[in-house]
């Protein structure tokens, strides 16, 4: 294996890592949204503005984590 090939073997790990990292990342933010969701939907007085925050950031790393993972078919 020549040292340009090894290089490049080196830079596409870095990618995968940076991308399995980002996909870590925004599942555990998806994990604490759900926390703060069901902490909120339990009380009697739910604040429905958090809530659909909650939602929508949620919808969003969802959208963000499978774009990271098609990049990883590639």
């Amino acid at each position: 294996m020549s040292e340009t090939e090894k290089d490049e073997l080196i830079d596409a790990q870095k990618q995968v890592i940076g991308i399995l990292f980002e996909v870590i990342k925004r599942l555990q933010s998806n994990s604490d949204l759900d926390e703060e969701y069901f902490e909120i939907v339990t009380k009697k007085d739910s604040n429905e503005t958090r809530l659909n925050e909650i939602l929508n950031e949620r919808q969003e790393n969802a959208k963000i984590v499978g774009r990271l993972l098609e990049q990883l078919q590639v």
